[in-house]
């Protein structure tokens, strides 16, 4: 007598990968969590820029270098920048593999997708903390004000 599955058994077959289905479970949880992470960066980064201060008209080359010199805010932009990059690379990746058809098209939109996102990582990290508005034995006269304190 044979035996008939449950409905909801998973297919055992050659070409079955069980991995998958965990990564796409992780990607959904991460997109999920780092989607309320982010809303808490953007909405505070927002706060402090527009609202705490003295609005757009405040935000100029001094303000992001005074906010720079401070170790905090190089951590909260670069986790901002970092976990929207990973959040959106991740929900395009998702859109690829949903809508691109052939698999030749899929692997080049997504190394394309994956070096643009480390393209724009690796920048934005090194713009964080490479960032000098005071560089030495640069003229005087091309300084901001606040330099030649």
């Amino acid at each position: 007598m044979t035996t008939i599955p449950a409905p909801r058994t998973r297919a055992a077959g050659p070409g079955r990968r069980t991995s998958r289905g965990n990564w796409e479970l992780y990607g959904w949880m991460f997109m999920r969590a780092s989607g309320v992470v982010l809303l808490v960066l953007i909405f505070g980064h927002l706060f402090v820029n527009l609202v705490a201060g003295d609005g757009i008209s405040a935000i100029d080359f001094g303000f992001v270098a005074g906010k720079w010199a401070s170790p905090f805010w190089q951590v909260w932009d670069l986790l901002m920048l970092w976990l929207a990059m990973i959040h959106g690379t991740n929900g395009v990746r998702t859109i690829i593999n949903d809508y691109a058809e052939r698999d030749s098209t899929r692997m080049v939109l997504k190394m394309a997708l994956y070096v643009s996102f480390v393209v724009v990582v690796l920048l934005g990290t090194l713009v964080i903390f490479t960032f000098d508005p005071c560089p030495a034995g640069s003229p005087a006269d091309l300084l901001p004000s606040f330099c030649t304190a």
